[in-house]
């Protein structure tokens, strides 16, 4: 009876697998991805060899450098700034008061809502436009690195565009990590005699924090990429730099190349840091575990692994 059995299980799953094998699947796709990298080395070494002025490339590398350093400054300011802001959003999105629930609410779906170049808009020419012409206080800049980095109206709407947009974001994050939470985390805490308050900043925030961490990090690496759109508000940034350049040599193909370059060597290191910090998040890993081991042996959590 169980050879019989065993005979018709070979017999359908030969007959199931038909074409589309585990192994025919498996090198479909190694070709597959061998073509597609092919391709597209191909592509890029025949514009660095054939189309990319080198003499020109050295001679702007120096503009790109000052817009590196404009950028980064604008997203470590606009980061620190939407992450914090963005952990008030998400308490808010969980509140149970109405009111805050409310206006929290409101706030994610207009700024997730509106494109970002629409906000960058609003804040850069409709707030001046409040003023009577030539009264709007902040029309002058001050000087902190010249030819580098000026605190300006553009300066200022840069960053609070990029933190209003993100914090939404995150904010959003937020809310899926406290979510992710077992329920009795809050009861438990509760329970022992500690407040909402404390409970939330001690034992649901970090848990929901390991929960958010994947998707603040990705939100912060979109974020540097929507510096781009910067651009249309004259602030001097990486795509600034690259029409400039190309306007005035009719040459796109070596800035771009330099835009690129720019680009990476801003969220290559960033997503390096992001997943170094979502292993150091994982349970039962380095230091963090001694400090979640408290959590767990209050908690009665389990067996640290």
């Amino acid at each position: 009876m169980a050879e019989t059995y065993a005979e018709e299980r070979s017999g359908e799953a030969a007959a199931d697998e038909g074409l589309l094998t585990d192994e025919r699947v498996k090198w479909a796709g190694m070709a597959v991805a061998l073509v597609f990298t092919a391709v597209i080395l191909g592509f890029i070494a025949l514009i660095l060899f054939e189309y990319v002025n080198y003499d020109l490339l050295f001679s702007v590398v120096p503009r790109f450098v000052v817009a590196f350093v404009r950028v980064v400054i604008v997203v470590v300011i606009s980061s620190v700034l939407a992450v914090t802001a963005g952990v008030f959003v998400g308490l808010g999105r969980v509140s149970r008061t109405s009111i805050t629930h409310s206006i929290a609410t409101a706030y994610v779906q207009f700024f997730r809502g509106t494109p970002l170049l629409f906000q960058l808009f609003i804040i850069y020419l409709g707030i001046p436009s409040l003023w009577p012409p030539g009264q709007f206080p902040i029309s002058e800049g001050y000087v902190v690195a010249p030819e580098v980095f000026v605190v300006d109206w553009t300066f200022i709407t840069a960053v609070v565009a990029l933190t209003l947009n993100h914090a939404a974001y995150v904010g959003e994050a937020v809310k899926g990590g406290i979510n992710a939470v077992a329920e009795g985390q809050m009861e438990a805490a509760r329970s022992l005699g500690m407040s909402y308050v404390d409970s939330m900043r001690e034992i649901i925030l970090p848990q929901a924090w390991r929960n958010a961490l994947a998707a603040i990090g990705n939100d912060q690496v979109i974020l540097v990429k929507d510096t781009s759109l910067l651009t249309v508000i004259a602030f001097p940034e990486i795509i600034t730099v690259f029409r400039e350049i190309n306007s005035n040599q009719f040459d796109a193909w070596t800035p771009i190349v330099l835009v690129a370059v720019t680009y990476l060597a801003i969220t290559l290191p960033l997503m390096r840091t992001v997943q170094y910090l979502e292993d150091r998040a994982e349970w039962g890993t380095g230091d963090d575990d001694e400090a979640s081991g408290g959590l767990r042996e209050r908690f009665g959590w389990g067996e640290r692994r």
